[in-house]
């Protein structure tokens, strides 16, 4: 439906296409309504070298009493990762991506370490949910990307702070973590749910430049 997300969303895919980056990574939360389906693939067929996970309001779990599961097995051209991996190169190194499925993560059942290649020169988890980083061993991941809490999307400011309404009790709303499992980047997220507005929350859409330790 109209609203700012949408315009969000518009920009962020331009931006994306300016930008040209090496990979393009979604951590979830594509679409509330099956009517969404044909715009999500019209976008994703824009983003070079995209990988993505699906979240929970691709299930339609989530407090919106209007939301529509995505029945989709597939993306492409972009590639969806529900429990598995895959491995690229990208200036001569080894880059692997592995994709957690939110119904698997949901049930306790995830196990993305079982997937991570000790050979690869970098290990990226893509997860919707923020919480798995606190799952993870140290040392398996390098990198963990997620989404999920939409920066809160209705929050009330105050000095030094927001009270985010939906998520007051969150340890990850948004922005860089360093834990024993690993460095976590929590999107903010383009869109929103069940009601079509932000307050206090920015859309974003985010370009990571990653340098060897070395």
């Amino acid at each position: 439906m109209p609203s700012r997300g949408a315009r969000a969303v518009r920009r962020a895919v331009e931006w994306v296409e300016e930008r040209q980056p090496e990979l393009t990574l979604i951590s979830g939360d594509l679409v509330s309504r099956k009517r969404g389906e044909p715009r999500l693939r019209e976008v994703l067929r824009r983003l070079p070298t995209c990988y993505a996970v699906l979240g929970n309001h691709d299930f339609a779990i989530s407090k919106d009493p209007f939301a529509q599961p995505l029945e989709v097995d597939d993306l492409l051209p972009a590639t969806l990762l529900a429990d598995q991996a895959e491995t690229i190169e990208l200036r001569g190194r080894k880059v692997q991506v592995v994709g957690v499925d939110p119904r698997s993560y949901r049930a306790r059942r995830a196990r993305p370490e079982r997937f991570a290649d000790s050979e690869a020169d970098l290990r990226i988890l893509l997860c919707h949910f923020p919480q798995v980083i606190d799952r993870l061993q140290p040392g398996v991941f390098d990198l963990v990307l997620a989404g999920h809490l939409h920066a809160g999307q209705i929050c009330l400011p105050y000095p030094g702070g927001k009270l985010r309404l939906s998520h007051v009790r969150w340890t990850y709303v948004e922005g860089l973590y360093e834990r024993p499992g690993g460095v976590l980047h929590l999107s903010a997220g383009l869109g929103t749910t069940f009601v079509p507005f932000r307050f206090f929350a920015r859309p974003a859409a985010y370009e990571l430049r990653l340098h060897s330790a070395q």
